[in-house]
């Protein structure tokens, strides 16, 4: 029988006992503890780790996911034998989702094998990304692709499907100075979303209220559509059945899986022997 705790990766641990419940209330004669972690017998004291006189653990800056076991030897009296006992904890990193919005959105454009077709699809990723950039968030495309549609009782036309994604990079990394509120993450991204929401409309009124014909790539109207993403960084996923007590978290990928890139689920690979691979 293993205990699961879960760590929030480079944080420190809560304190883990090398005592069972029934243990903590009873008085101990010359306890001695040894913990041993994924890489063998644990040091009682260095950087990335703490043992207490009581035996208690504390893993420090935690990134080393894995089966942790604690031995006790004890006596309840002075006369009696030796106890031994070995308390099993799996010990997992976990990391919170990165969020982000995913939009796609039509362009009528020039003929799918254009030059035009990249150079509009560069100048678009630059506009859409300096209008987030102060909000610290972050535009990616994900996909463009052009295909010839043919219209409702009309002829064919070339568009350009694009998919692309908006996320709040972490703003210690850019040491900008901002008020708790700004600050938040969810928060720059639900302004992000509405300066993207707007940039769309404002092409249409544009277009509405010129005479000019309209130029060859033009934003379709009404083609713009968003959906919220859960994603997990490489090596971690979410698995509420697995993991009940952490359901929203991203844990890290036990052996016999892997996640290779920012999907949400750890997938199976028999041949992974590792916690937090990235390959199969």
């Amino acid at each position: 029988f293993s205990v699961k705790v879960y760590v929030k990766l480079n944080h420190n641990s809560p304190r883990i006992l090398c005592l069972t419940n029934h243990l903590r209330n009873l008085e101990l004669i010359d306890p001695i503890f040894q913990w041993n972690g994924p890489g063998g017998g644990l040091p009682s004291e260095n950087s990335s780790v703490q043992i207490l006189p009581t035996g208690t653990l504390i893993l420090r800056h935690f990134n080393l996911s894995g089966v942790y076991t604690c031995s006790i030897v004890y006596k309840l009296t002075a006369m009696q034998p030796d106890k031994h006992l070995i308390i099993k904890y799996l010990i997992y990193a976990y990391s919170d989702p990165k969020n982000c919005y995913e939009f796609t959105a039509r362009y009528h454009a020039a003929p799918c094998n254009s030059s035009h077709n990249t150079s509009f699809e560069k100048a678009l990723l630059q506009i859409l990304s300096k209008l987030v950039a102060e909000l610290s968030c972050e535009v990616t495309l994900i996909k463009s692709e052009c295909h010839h549609v043919k219209m409702q009782r009309g002829g064919l036309q070339n568009e350009i499907f694009f998919t692309f994604s908006v996320a709040s990079l972490d703003r210690e990394k850019h040491n900008r100075l901002c008020q708790q509120s700004a600050c938040d993450a969810s928060h720059r991204l639900n302004k992000a979303k509405h300066l993207i929401e707007r940039f769309f409309k404002q092409q249409v009124e544009i277009s509405r209220k010129s005479s000019e014909p309209l130029p060859e790539i033009y934003y379709i109207e009404g083609t713009l559509q968003m959906v919220w993403v859960d994603r997990c960084y490489p090596g971690y996923g979410m698995n509420a059945l697995t993991h009940p007590d952490c359901p929203e978290c991203c844990v890290v990928c036990s052996p016999g899986s892997y996640n290779p890139s920012n999907g949400i689920h750890c997938l199976r690979c028999d041949s992974s022997l590792i916690y937090g691979a990235t390959k199969c």
